[in-house]
């Protein structure tokens, strides 16, 4: 079956590789092509004659190419996977060492010392709807498939700004209850669940095993297991002591990302110091940096492998499905193969009762060559629905209202919110010092000052 991806960001190296392992895989996809774009050209020429090479191991009649230009890789696609990111880890890093200078610490800073930075997120906007406008011109009819951060508040901004584009927010946190139910030594295909929320805000809401609850099986591996587990893995764990707490609390596991550092170590009251950190096992700046290296470690990994002729890359990389769900969507959209995927989209039939219905939510959707229609969850608990609103929907909206408006007070007003603000001194500091950084003339100029009247 022809059709076009278009893979915008593909010097990454291990999405491209996942991304393209992944159809190999996946026979309804055979015969498509795969464009890889990416602004860096060495970067690019590695991953493509990675992939290239891949491909014809496994055997796939897949097509990979190759291109420098957005517009020449957007040209006849059918779908437009987006993983590059606009501005750098080092600027990241860069943002968090003025933030840490002023009393910011990780653990809970959803906007600040985390991956969603607010600094990142405006370039991300930025970039995120330029393609889009590039795909309305030149592919209107493809999806766009948004699976670089921040996923909540880019499909967000992007569905109610053009609500007639198809676009998808894509994550891979849910997976992380297959490796709890690996920890309770439930086989994979025995269990079922709903996973949902918003994005790297998400709780298990249903957790079955062979229809039957499974929560129960939890709190028995909590009871006599946990403290055994505590001892033996590292700090910030997806099944470590505060994940655990969490849940004996408010009633819900906090899945994947939503409480370690992926999804900025919800919340805040488990990281106020050192001593408090370590009495958790909480050490989330260790995971970021341990994940960076893992990145740039994989990436080496690629480039080296692409560059020997007498290594099999498929003994090096084995044809396995990565778990990332954007090819079981393609798949199910393209090739017509009905199933369940869990997205981003907007809430707008409710599909999370509470939530707001303009706000993009993470649940499961069945998927085919119909489209993706969300499926209606099971409410979440009151408690749960508070923190959401709180912690990650309202500064989100000032986020969006901000650069909406290209207002400094209300991008102000979103590092009050952060719960290591602890003046409008201090806010102003970090926004300032930001703002004033060297690279960061299109956020200064968009968020000027307006002189007091």
């Amino acid at each position: 079956m022809n059709g076009k991806i278009a893979l915008i960001g593909a010097g990454s190296g291990m999405f491209s590789l996942n991304l393209v392992r992944d159809l190999c895989l996946a026979p309804g996809l055979s015969g498509m092509e795969v464009c890889l774009m990416d602004i860096d050209p060495e970067r690019l020429d590695g991953i493509h004659r990675f992939c290239v090479r891949y491909a014809a191991e496994v055997g796939a009649p897949l097509s990979v190419t190759k291109t420098l230009s957005r517009a020449e890789a957007l040209a006849g696609a059918s779908f437009v996977v987006h993983t590059a990111l606009a501005a750098s880890h080092a600027k990241l890093r860069e943002g968090w060492a003025i933030a840490e200078r002023l009393g910011y610490r990780f653990g809970g800073s959803l906007q600040i010392l985390h991956d969603e930075a607010f600094w990142i997120n405006f370039h991300q906007f930025r970039l995120m709807e330029d393609i889009l406008l590039d795909i309305r011109r030149i592919c209107p009819s493809a999806w766009y498939l948004v699976v670089a951060n921040p996923v909540v508040t880019g499909i967000t901004y992007l569905k109610r700004k053009y609500p007639d584009s198809n676009i998808v927010g894509m994550c891979h946190g849910f997976g992380a209850i297959y490796r709890l139910a690996d920890l309770l030594g439930l086989p994979k295909d025995g269990i079922s669940f709903e996973s949902i929320g918003v994005n790297h805000f998400v709780f298990l809401n249903r957790f079955l095993f062979k229809g039957e609850d499974a929560y129960p099986l939890l709190d028995r591996w909590i009871r006599e297991k946990s403290e055994a587990h505590f001892a033996k893995v590292w700090y910030s764990d997806f099944e470590g002591p505060m994940v655990v707490d969490l849940y004996r609390k408010y009633g819900l596991w906090p899945v994947g990302d939503t409480a370690t550092p992926g999804g900025g170590s919800w919340p805040w009251w488990y990281h106020t110091d050192d001593e408090t950190a370590e009495a958790w096992r909480e050490k989330p700046i260790e995971g970021y940096l341990g994940y960076f290296g893992w990145v740039e470690s994989q990436a080496k990994r690629i480039r080296e492998a692409s560059a020997r002729s007498d290594l099999r890359l498929t003994e090096e990389f084995p044809p396995q499905a990565s778990g990332e769900p954007v090819v079981p969507l393609i798949e199910a959209l393209h090739a017509g193969v009905e199933r369940v995927v869990i997205v981003n989209i907007l809430n707008d039939a409710e599909y999370v009762p509470g939530l707001p219905r303009d706000f993009a939510v993470e649940i499961p959707a069945l998927c085919s060559a119909k489209g993706i229609q969300g499926i209606r969850c099971n409410p979440l608990p009151r408690q749960i629905l508070s923190f959401v609103h709180r912690d990650k929907i309202a500064p989100c909206e000032m986020e969006l209202a901000a650069f909406e408006q290209g207002s400094y007070d209300l991008l102000l007003a979103m590092v009050m919110m952060d719960p290591f603000t602890r003046s409008e001194r201090q806010a102003r500091e970090l926004l300032d010092a930001i703002l004033a950084l060297e690279w960061n003339g299109a956020m200064r100029e968009h968020y000027r000052r307006e002189p007091l009247r």
